[in-house]
């Protein structure tokens, strides 16, 4: 499975509904589980962003499709990047041409 970071800010709506994080959270690992990937861990976090996912998918159309069932509730907007674990780059580099 692949790997990718969620990052997201709150909109006004989550921000003001920033109480139910706990139930939206749950109720993503399982929309996740339903769907072949998971969360793997879930942080609330101080800076620009405001949560952190750590997602695993089966490839990247899973994670984008999840990942805009996210969005579209409204409730955060969000960055989506592709993790590459360290087996996975050092395959990458050691294979550059």
């Amino acid at each position: 499975m692949a790997t990718y970071i969620l990052l997201s800010r709150w909109t006004q709506q989550g921000a003001a509904n920033v109480a139910q994080l706990p139930a939206r959270i749950d109720a993503i690992r399982q929309t996740f589980r339903a769907n072949g990937a998971e969360v793997k861990d879930a942080f609330v976090v101080t800076g620009q962003y405001d949560t952190v996912l750590i997602l695993e998918a089966p490839d990247d159309e899973t994670c984008a499709r999840l990942c805009l069932a996210i969005g579209k509730a409204g409730n955060v907007r969000t960055e989506t990047l592709r993790a590459f674990r360290e087996n996975e780059w050092r395959r990458i580099v050691a294979n550059l041409p």
